[in-house]
């Protein structure tokens, strides 16, 4: 058995057993998603100033979704490599 424990990916599988798919695709966490996904792809900062002037929730929130989405692209990767 693989030691290594994926929590986005089980928490991925798990989620439909347990709440409603449209609590947890929020408006509010879809933009989140796509306010990173454009500060990442134009090199921007999400709010105006240095890191230390960006709130301490998006800060947060960025590391989070970085993780999920790192974690969703290595899980896709291994998967091409095993098939």
């Amino acid at each position: 058995m693989d030691k290594s424990f994926n929590i986005a990916r089980s928490l991925e599988k798990q989620i439909p057993f347990f709440a409603c798919k449209n609590i947890i695709l929020d408006k509010e966490y879809q933009k989140d998603i796509s306010r990173y996904i454009y500060c990442t792809k134009f090199k921007t900062s999400p709010y105006p100033g240095s890191y230390s002037q960006q709130p301490l929730r998006w800060i947060k929130k960025s590391f989070i979704i970085r993780s999920v989405i790192d974690s969703m692209k290595s899980g896709i990767n291994k998967e091409d490599n095993d098939g």
